[in-house]
């Protein structure tokens, strides 16, 4: 039987396991990538295991979330990053460089190589043939040191694709496609391969916000081929000795195949507030628009822009909208000045912003009171975009310009003629902005900076053997990271401190939830159905192990948070029963007994002393899950076993 080609790639890079469906596989980790809103802690936890230098192939640190600068804590953090990844063997790329997948699927990013990074939208290296993982702080900061990646032997579907795009037909909208097809949840537990002959037709960037978007279908990653497209770019790059080919066998076997014909596709777009509450653009013909973001990891390329400038070029977005235009990297937006792209963008009325993520983590450009905002971005989680009741939807470029011409949702179709976008034949190579590492003899002088907001690592406790406890919260299915633990302008300062932050916990769902859980000591959470979907912020985990949760039960659970939570010592456990989920009330006092026992046979009784109701649980972890939680989280392991 042939492998696919993620298979291939787990093969080359397994390191205990067998690749079978369901089973615990480690794969040894080539190369890493941190951001600054989830690198701070990250690095803290490279330090706290004592390894002077890093061990993968290149590791990287970007400066591409928290880039706006209003008080001293964003500044500290970046000089923190800054000094430990010179001292520690890191890349350093500075704020303004751009954005880390855009920057990285540029530079760095190799096919057939392995990729984790503390951002859930890592998989957008799978544009160019990396198997590229989304994960938590803890797992990227172990890579670093050496040691494996752990995860779930994926099933394998294929998306096989036929045709071409029609003119403003885009790849975002084959994106909204996939996700219209399977929903959030669709993907879990599954690596997705794009093949099928009209994958030819399809150029890297468009690959990369395929992948990237794959991550909003609770995939374990993306990956496309590698071929003559993949290198022709990196070709343009400099950098064709990276390249090499890679496909799929003949006879490989998936456990589902989608066949999507691109040349039926039509604009389509994501309403409040889920990536796949998909609907057709022109059925939402009319609706009136106040701002329009164009940008983020998923649209920001040169391809993207200069599609953008072309159709801007000569026109002006209508007085009652607000648009920003965030190219991707500084490559982009230098690329965009030398050709004149730039000048037509900013004629429009747009107003161009920083190389960074920006308005998509809601780090400034929110919408106002109750606005609609169309964004080409891969999240429309409620109050992301900084404004509580703010409306986004998800499009492509294409459909965002023609919003901002028109001043409501249209299909870009109605309103120009084909546009064409010539690429360059080579790229502009200028890596001035990403700082190498000092040698390692240089190491030992360099002092690592840290400022009074950064705190140490919150100390986890074992699991033990029983809890009592209040259940401090109820929340219904498809709860985010962005519920968990916001971002935005006014939080992202303090991810490196845990107690500041604590505040902000759940504040989205329940605005007592920190002091309650904090006075409760220990604590039980229920959730629905996909607990924990969204971003990899292992911090959606560590500030609940902060304020004392210690189990959270759900119907199921998204991937990363699963294992961000076992890392960070809390014990996620499912309703055998999904329907026992009505019979438990928050505040009710919750008891388990004999948990490691109920460990070892996946089996639980919740005994609900409120109600005087038995629930039983399920529960799957491997022997490293249970050392663990055992533990008290992964570090604590870590120092155990070492």
């Amino acid at each position: 039987m042939g492998l696919t080609i993620a298979q291939k790639i787990i093969k080359e890079h397994l390191r205990s396991g067998d690749m079978t469906v369901g089973s615990e596989i480690s794969l040894r980790i080539d190369q890493t990538l941190t951001q600054d809103a989830t690198g701070t802690m990250a690095y803290l936890e490279f330090e706290t295991m004592g390894i002077d230098r890093v061990k993968t192939e290149k590791s990287v640190a970007y400066i591409d979330h928290n880039t706006l600068q209003s008080g001293f804590e964003n500044a500290d953090d970046h000089r923190y990053i800054q000094s430990v990844a010179k001292k520690h063997g890191i890349y350093f790329s500075r704020p303004g460089n751009g954005i880390c997948h855009q920057v990285h699927l540029e530079r760095f990013g190799k096919p057939g190589k392995t990729l984790i990074g503390s951002d859930s939208h890592t998989p957008t290296g799978g544009g160019i043939g990396m198997l590229a993982f989304g994960a938590g702080g803890l797992d990227v900061a172990v890579a670093m040191g050496g040691g494996a990646y752990f995860i779930t032997m994926p099933k394998m579907y294929k998306v096989n694709l036929t045709g071409k795009l029609n003119p403003f037909v885009t790849a975002k909208d084959v994106s909204l496609e996939i996700l219209r097809i399977l929903s959030v949840k669709g993907g879990v537990g599954a690596i997705i391969e794009w093949g099928g002959e009209g994958v030819k037709t399809l150029s890297v960037p468009e690959r990369a916000t395929i992948t990237n978007m794959g991550t909003e279908l609770g995939a374990t990653t993306s990956i496309f081929p590698s071929d003559e497209i993949t290198r022709d770019f990196l070709k343009k790059q400099g950098r064709e000795e990276d390249y090499i080919p890679l496909s799929s066998d003949a006879d490989a076997v998936y456990d589902k195949v989608i066949d999507i014909n691109l040349s039926e596709l039509e604009p389509l777009i994501a309403c409040p507030h889920s990536p796949d509450n998909i609907v057709t653009v022109s059925s939402l013909k009319g609706t009136k628009v106040d701002q329009v973001c164009i940008g983020s990891c998923t649209n920001s390329s040169l391809f993207d822009m200069l599609k953008v400038a072309a159709m801007l070029k000569g026109k002006t977005i209508k007085d009652s909208v607000s648009l920003s235009v965030s190219p991707g990297s500084k490559q982009v937006l230098t690329m965009l000045a030398d050709c004149g792209a730039l000048s037509d963008i900013i004629a429009s009325g747009a107003r161009v912003l920083e190389c960074a993520c920006g308005p998509c983590i809601g780090m400034g450009f929110s919408p106002n009171s109750a606005g609609v905002s169309l964004r080409t971005f891969n999240r429309n989680f409620e109050g992301r975009s900084g404004t509580k009741d703010g409306k986004v939807y998800l499009v492509s470029p294409e459909t965002a310009v023609a919003a901002a011409l028109t001043g409501e949702i249209t299909d870009p179709r109605l309103i120009c003629e084909n546009i064409k976008v010539d690429m360059p034949e080579k790229f502009l190579i200028n890596d001035t902005a990403v700082l190498p590492p000092a040698s390692l003899e240089e190491s030992k002088s360099v002092e690592v900076l840290r400022g009074p907001n950064i705190k140490k690592f919150p100390d986890a406790r074992p699991q033990t053997d029983s809890l009592t406890a209040e259940l401090v919260l109820k929340v219904g299915d498809n709860i985010t990271t962005d519920h968990i633990m916001p971002a935005g302008a006014k939080i992202l300062p303090y991810r490196s401190n845990i107690p500041y932050l604590s505040k902000f916990c759940f504040a989205v769902c329940d605005e007592s939830f920190s002091e309650r859980a904090k006075a409760a000591e220990q604590s039980f959470i229920l959730g629905g159905s996909n607990y924990g979907q969204g971003s990899s912020r292992e911090h959606a985990a560590l500030v609940p192990m902060y304020l004392g949760v210690r189990v959270v039960i759900a119907k199921s659970f998204a991937r990363i948070h699963i294992a961000n939570l076992i890392n960070a010592g809390i014990m996620p456990v499912a309703l055998e029963n999904p329907d026992d989920y009505d019979l438990i009330n928050q505040g009710d006092i919750l008891s388990l007994e004999n948990i490691y026992e109920g460990m070892d046979s996946g089996k639980l009784i919740l005994k609900d002393k409120t109600s005087g109701k038995d629930i039983n649980l399920v529960c799957s972890f491997t022997e490293r899950q249970k050392g663990i939680l055992k533990a008290g989280g992964l570090l604590a392991f870590v120092a155990k076993e070492n």
